[in-house]
């Protein structure tokens, strides 16, 4: 385990200080398109912040609602805060914590994983394994998985932070690892999803699929739902394999490419989906919202006016999400039907809802915190936990609200 010490700080240190050149290519606010399989470089200028979208300009087209002042209904407190290495480093990746073990569990894009109390924040241990991670944690029944831009998958013990093995997939990882029975599933940007045993990193199964000339940065993470791993594609296709050795059960058509131009027929499911009484949503970019039957694929309703690349959440009787536009939304779970849409946040790059008690919350661009009232969608609160952007989900457990940004900022924050 030599090549996994714990003593690295001052390669750490050197990296850190050498600049980063990053792929990406901007699409209305900011997410990155892939072409022919490879990212498109440009230069980082290209997204100096929202300071250069509110100056105006020729590329100025919908740059983000400015905050308004208004009375706040709730009071907020940040019970702590710490950091994680570099965070995501301002690249678009997958970084979202996971809580379990009692411990809330985060990674960094250089290799970084930190264990740390819930209550307080405190540091449990913390692990430099010099690897490039671009999606996870994931939570096995006593491991940690993550993947890496690079095509690693790692396996952390979840009590000491030891690395146990180390594999190499076919394609970068950019999203979260799923564990069940034993089995990692794991997709790759190549469209590749990938069993490994959990105990080993051996190889179990895969399944490959071809992916389009030209998609959205990202994949919506696998879910295990039942027997099956749920995994949605870039064609708007939404598919169902067997856990146990990855044979084909269904599959199903969520959205379907329309328009004249390449970009106007991006249909990626990028969204993880989600599953409530063996009905899984899930939502596309330009592509609708769908409830999907957990058994056979068949489709219960289609909202096809919704175009998501964020996220879905739930609670007892309504969906929540926030759309490509920033707008969040109350969706019923029967039908699909809009019930209200929150628009005041429009184009602030807001992170996939949180539902909890009667709050919605996300996080935005300047690493401001929303609280959203389920009743109607009007702002109840907000707190700044950091200057850099939010883009992972928030985490809710015992109705504490916990965060990460870009920048490495975890924080936990609780209506007082």
């Amino acid at each position: 385990m030599s090549n996994y010490s714990t003593d690295m700080s001052q390669a750490k240190g050197e990296r850190r200080k050498a600049k980063k050149s990053f792929a990406f290519c901007l699409l209305p606010f900011a997410f990155t398109l892939l072409t022919g399989c490879a990212a498109v470089d440009t230069v980082g200028e290209s997204i100096s912040g929202i300071k250069d979208y509110f100056s105006g300009g020729e590329d100025n087209a919908d740059p983000p609602n400015a905050l308004v002042e208004y009375a706040p209904e709730i009071k907020l407190e940040v019970i702590w805060k710490e950091s994680v290495g570099v965070g995501a480093d301002e690249k678009s990746l997958k970084l979202i914590p996971v809580i379990g073990s009692g411990k809330i569990l985060a990674a960094d894009r250089e290799g970084v994983v930190q264990a740390r109390s819930l209550t307080t924040g405190n540091l449990i241990w913390e692990t430099e394994t010099d690897v490039h991670f671009s999606g996870g944690p994931g939570l096995g029944a006593d491991t940690v998985i993550l993947g890496s831009s690079d095509a690693d998958v790692v396996a952390l013990n979840i009590e000491t932070g030891e690395v146990l093995w180390k594999t190499s997939v076919s394609s970068e990882v950019l999203s979260v690892p799923v564990v069940a029975d034993n089995i990692v599933v794991v997709r790759t940007t190549d469209g590749s999803v990938i069993a490994l045993d959990e105990k080993t990193g051996g190889k179990r199964w895969s399944y490959e699929r071809n992916v389009p000339a030209l998609s959205l940065r990202g994949t919506g993470s696998p879910l295990i739902a039942g027997d099956n791993v749920i995994g949605g594609y870039d064609n708007g296709k939404l598919m169902a394999l067997r856990l146990a050795d990855g044979k084909y059960v269904w599959e199903t058509t969520i959205a379907i490419p329309k328009g004249r131009s390449e970009i106007e027929r991006l249909v990626d499911l990028d969204v993880d989906p989600i599953v409530i009484n063996d009905v899984i949503y899930i939502a596309s970019y330009q592509g609708g919202i769908a409830a999907i039957s957990e058994s056979n694929g068949d489709i219960l309703w289609r909202n096809e006016a919704i175009s998501s690349h964020s996220g879905l959440s739930n609670d007892s009787r309504y969906l929540y999400l926030t759309d490509s536009q920033s707008h969040v939304m109350q969706l019923d779970q029967n039908s699909g039907a809009g019930l209200w849409k929150q628009k005041d946040l429009h184009q602030r790059r807001l992170t996939a809802p949180a539902a909890y008690e009667n709050y919605v919350v996300v996080g935005d661009l300047e690493g401001y915190v929303h609280w959203l009232s389920t009743t109607d969608g009007r702002q109840l609160g907000r707190e700044q936990v950091t200057d850099g952007a939010i883009d992972a989900k928030p985490i809710v457990v015992d109705n504490t609200v916990y965060v990460y940004a870009k920048d490495g900022t975890l924080a936990a924050l609780k209506v007082r």
